[in-house]
């Protein structure tokens, strides 16, 4: 990975940790908002949170106005969005249930030009954003600006990742901790903080370090980001637009003595 001076994403992970903001609600001012508030990374999440075509593309462009970096977490298995964000301006895609090696493949497929993937052409929004004008220069640059990361969140998924980690322009992984609890509990319980998930994110921080990807997770909380960076993690969420709304809320409450 490398970056153009109107993208920022891949030159900070080549640099260290990047901390991200996870945002549900549809609305583009929030997530603009939370790349302003210092987040380096605003990831608009499609798969379980609000996010339609229209609002993801307006909400990519705020984004980049606060002067973060726009990523999307595309629904299971729609990779023709994942073209089409990265068309809208969006610097990364995370793609949820990547269980084999075939998965990660059809992934690349999407997010990479040729000779690399399939990525049909028509990033005229991104083109603007990255401050690449001539289309030469864009489809040159574009395999390495493009940032893409596997869900990591089943036991088969686990049970492949040196494979899933190992094929071409798979540039990470990224951990669902709370699919990965339950899938690692065959269903019995929801336990992101479980012994047999933090035995699995030190396996897949290990794994991802050995490839020289990033090992990325999803992590509710700024304090539990801290701790996961510390471990390898080299993309972390710390907290969501609705948990930053709620601490707000609940932080005024207390003041009010209620």
């Amino acid at each position: 990975m490398s970056a153009s001076a109107g993208f920022s994403l891949a030159r900070k992970l080549s640099k260290g940790t990047v901390f991200a903001g996870w945002c549900t609600l549809p609305y583009p001012i929030v997530a603009e908002l939370v790349g302003r508030e210092g987040f380096a990374a605003v990831v608009l999440d499609q798969q379980h949170g609000l996010w339609d075509v229209a609002s993801t593309l307006a909400a990519i462009a705020a984004v980049h106005q606060s002067g973060s970096a726009p990523l999307v977490r595309i629904p299971v298995g729609d990779f023709a969005m994942v073209s089409r964000a990265l068309d809208f301006g969006a610097e990364g895609i995370i793609a949820p249930m990547i269980n084999t090696a075939a998965d990660a493949r059809a992934f690349v497929a999407a997010a990479k030009f040729p000779p690399r993937g399939e990525r049909s052409w028509g990033p005229h929004r991104s083109m603007t954003f990255s401050g690449i004008a001539n289309p030469k220069d864009y489809l040159r640059k574009a395999n390495n600006l493009t940032v893409i990361l596997a869900m990591i969140e089943t036991r088969m998924a686990l049970d492949n990742l040196d494979a899933i980690l190992a094929t071409p322009g798979i540039d990470g992984v990224f951990v669902g901790p709370f699919d990965l609890s339950i899938a690692l509990a065959d269903g019995k319980t929801v336990d992101p903080d479980s012994k047999e998930v933090d035995a699995a994110l030190t396996k897949i921080a290990k794994a991802a370090g050995k490839a020289g990807k990033i090992a990325g997770v999803y992590c509710p909380t700024s304090k539990g980001a801290a701790a996961l960076a510390k471990r390898g993690f080299g993309f972390v969420t710390a907290g969501s637009d609705i948990g930053f709304l709620r601490a707000g809320l609940a932080t005024a409450r207390n003041d009010l003595g209620e």
